[in-house]
Formats: structure tokens, sequence, C-alpha cells
């Protein structure tokens, strides 16, 4: 049974068709993007997700049964950190768990245990600007990961990121992914990201969005995979 299934999923905002059909799954413990031209609908399905937006039309289900209104089977992590400048890192990384009602001696003690693994011992009384960018990414990370939800929802997490920080965050995020297995789904514009990360690859077209393309990622092909992917977009976008 997947973990999440999106059935012919159409909507409309503000008078503007955004998506138009869209289908997808995500297998548990799977990791998933979705590539697509700018202004596609990918963040507005995120948003339609996490509750923000409701879909005119298609069926959102969660292993099988319809997404409750109040669900918590996602946690969120947007294009940019968000982490609040006047509190410290530690603090930064327990915020989702005290807004379920997680005392702050329990979610400190949890994020303790974890500060190794996402690098950052020793980070936990600085504050987000005394720390470099990835450094700042892979705190919100684990704000997003510590909260322990069943889906992990990644909006292009490391876009604003220069470009050796993202290449070297997206190595370290493949890294522990390969040994925790967190079932993800991430929205990109970057194909090399998409192919290094995932194991299946959903393109959608422009703006009102379908599906056009659906890759299994062959890591033994991925140049390839990368210009067959490219190609697709250049397609809807229409650049030469």
């Amino acid at each position: 049974m997947n973990a999440l299934d999106l059935q012919d999923i159409h909507l409309t905002l503000g008078g503007t068709s955004i998506l138009n059909g869209v289908s997808l799954h995500v297998a548990p413990k799977e990791f998933v993007s979705i590539l697509g031209p700018s202004g596609a609908g990918k963040s507005t399905l995120f948003r339609m997700l996490t509750g923000a937006v409701k879909p005119d039309r298609g069926n959102i289900l969660i292993k099988g049964q319809p997404v409750a209104k109040h669900t918590r089977t996602f946690a969120f992590m947007p294009q940019r950190d968000a982490l609040l400048p006047w509190r410290r890192i530690i603090d930064n990384i327990t915020l989702g768990l005290e807004i379920q009602g997680v005392s702050r001696k329990a979610a400190r003690q949890k994020a303790l245990l974890l500060l190794s693994t996402f690098g950052l011992k020793g980070c936990e009384a600085y504050y987000p600007a005394q720390l470099s960018g990835g450094m700042r990414q892979r705190a919100a990370l684990l704000r997003t990961l510590i909260q322990e939800r069943p889906i992990q929802l990644l909006d292009e997490p490391f876009g604003a990121l220069d470009a050796l920080t993202r290449v070297t965050m997206q190595r370290w995020l493949k890294n522990r992914w390969h040994q925790a297995r967190w079932t993800t789904l991430l929205i990109t514009h970057d194909v090399r990201e998409a192919v290094a990360l995932s194991d299946r690859i959903y393109v959608l077209s422009r703006r009102p969005a379908r599906v056009i393309s659906e890759l299994t990622v062959n890591t033994d092909d991925t140049r390839q995979q990368e210009a067959r992917l490219l190609d697709i977009l250049l397609t809807q976008t229409g650049d030469p």
C-alpha cells in the first residue's frame, strides 16, 4: 500500500486553472521528486497536502484512506530555512515539537541526540546568523525530521544556496536518507538534484499542470536520464 496517493487532482485559484488532473503516488520509504517549470503549481501541491488549499476535485489518500482535515501526516520544510533569528539553534530545532505540546526539556533531549548526525554538534547555543547557509539548512531539516511525521515534504530546500554548498548538501541528504529511509516528496527545479536524490521523478507540464512524464531513476545511467528530463522541461518552457 502506498504512503501517499494523489488521484486526479484539479484546482482553480482566482479563476486560474492550476492543476489539471494530477495523479502521483509515493511508496513507503521512497524518495520521489516533482520537477517542472516555474509556476507549474508544484508548491501549490504542497499547500494542498498541508491543508492550506483544498482541491476542487480528486482524492488525497494516506495509506489508502482519505487524508484527515487536521492530519499530522506531513512535516514541511520550505524553500528557505525559516529559522527564527532570535532563537538559538537548539530552540529552532525543537520549535515544531514544542508546538505539538512536547515539553521544552523533552524536546531538547531528543534534539541533542541527533545533533552529531546532522553535523551540528557544538552549535546548539549559536544563533542562525552565526552559521553558514548549509548549516542552517541542516538545522531546518532536523527541525522537520525530528517531528517524526510519516511523510517529509521538501520544497526546494537547497535552492537558495550557492552551487558548491548545494551539491554538498545534496550528497549529505542522500547519505542520511539511505541510512534512515524517510518517506520523502521533494519539489525541485534542478534536474541533477532530482536524479541524484530520487527513486522516481514526476515531471509536470506548464500550468494548468498535469503529469507528463514519470521516470524511475537508474543510477547506472544518470547522464542520459538528466538529458531526457532536460529535453522534456525545455519543451515545456519553450527555450531553445
